[in-house]
């Protein structure tokens, strides 16, 4: 690797990781907030909030690495080439190729970095993401309970408590069940206790009335056609329990989305899921988008040095520069969501996520090298001017 190599590659090494880290910060923070609730009302410690929104950080990069790399390969040749750097090296006899090469090895330190993301690191991180919400809505639904606060545990559970003593007994608790669909339940109690049991925590209501809503059938002797009515049902009790582990009955098998599998298992799952068929397009799809979108990187990298590199010298011509190749990514990205959701529906058409991944660093390559085999316009050479005679006799 020559001086002139490592100069702009540190140059873009640099960009990349400032570009790529700021960027995956911004995305964090406006991620996190959705869980800032967790810490503000529901009493969870600022490291578990942390250490919870970190686990997406994986994720984030993976999406946006072939975009700085992109962003910084464009705009570092170009100001390059603005500040006529480009010019005295093409002076000095370096080819296209010979400037492109350190953009090239940062592209494909990319791709492998994004195959190290996408495969491996991802899928873990998200699981680990997945498991911790799970263990916090259900296994941690104690800390969930706030003391003069309607706590909703889930979408069909809500926990009331007016006050909470310091050995955690709760006073004047108020419970709204509706799990069982078609028979909520309403349950008011002097005092509870939330206890920790084999399948999770449990409230321990004490002295309390349980109102629950029942269908009645209609009597045998009814006409035909007589519709069900509903019965208030009202049971006074000393001690009664709540299960908080679970808010709905489908959550007692918690269901791995795409995300959380390999590879080996999206192509090929396990039969014994019975999972629909609609599950087993949108996993083949999200294979082999996770196989693919790596080498956007490189071909997001060579379309910005198409632009950067090729064309005449403008003193002014930067902006344009910038504009075209933000143009072209932008259309790519919007053409890879809609490539992507239609392959996830129907596998058919998984060859154009291909297609989107590899062409576009083809077509780029081929500008590079100066788009060999393009027919070119060449002006009609000008006639020999004709010399007039009396020049000639005065000769």
């Amino acid at each position: 690797m020559t001086r002139i190599d490592r100069y702009i590659l540190r140059q873009l090494v640099g960009g990349l990781l400032a570009v790529t880290c700021g960027l995956a910060a911004l995305v964090w923070l406006t991620q996190s907030l959705r869980f800032m609730e967790l810490v503000l009302d529901r009493g969870l410690s600022m490291s578990v909030f942390v250490q919870l929104t970190g686990l997406m950080l994986p994720g984030f990069v993976a999406v946006i690495l072939p975009i700085t790399t992109f962003v910084v390969v464009l705009f570092i040749y170009v100001r390059m080439n603005s500040d006529r750097e480009l010019v005295v090296m093409r002076a000095a006899g370096l080819s296209q190729l010979r400037l492109a090469r350190p953009a090239m090895l940062l592209a494909l330190a990319s791709v492998g970095m994004g195959y190290a993301l996408n495969l491996w690191l991802v899928p873990m991180s998200h699981t680990a993401f997945r498991i911790w919400q799970y263990e916090i809505r259900n296994e941690m639904a104690a800390i969930l309970v706030q003391e003069g606060v309607f706590s909703s545990v889930g979408g069909d559970l809500t926990v009331y408590a007016r006050l909470r003593d310091r050995d955690g007994t709760l006073r004047g608790i108020l419970v709204h069940d509706a799990r069982e669909a078609g028979a909520p339940a309403t349950i008011l109690a002097e005092s509870g206790r939330i206890s920790s049991g084999p399948l999770g925590p449990r409230v321990t209501l004490q002295n309390g009335v349980r109102q629950q809503m029942e269908r009645v059938a209609p009597p045998a002797n009814a006409p035909p056609g007589t519709p069900a009515t509903m019965r208030l049902s009202v049971l006074s009790f000393q001690e009664n329990s709540v299960d908080l582990a679970r808010a709905t009955r489908q959550e007692e098998v918690r269901f791995r989305d795409s995300r959380e599998r390999g590879i080996a298992e999206l192509l090929h799952p396990d039969p014994a899921e019975e999972l629909r068929p609609r599950d087993l397009a949108r996993f083949v799809g999200e294979a082999h988008q996770r196989l693919s979108a790596p080498l956007t990187a490189l071909t997001f990298a060579l379309v910005g040095m198409a632009v950067a590199l090729t064309g005449q010298f403008r003193r002014h011509g930067g902006g344009l520069r910038l504009a075209l190749g933000v143009g072209l990514v932008v259309g790519l990205l919007a053409a890879g969501l809609t490539i992507g959701n239609l392959a996830t529906r129907d596998n058919s058409f998984v060859w154009l996520i291909w297609a989107h991944a590899t062409l576009p660093g083809v077509i780029a390559t081929w500008w590079l090298l100066g788009a060999p085999g393009l027919p070119r316009f060449r002006p009609a050479p000008m006639p020999p001017a004709s010399i007039p005679p009396a020049s000639l006799s005065a000769g």
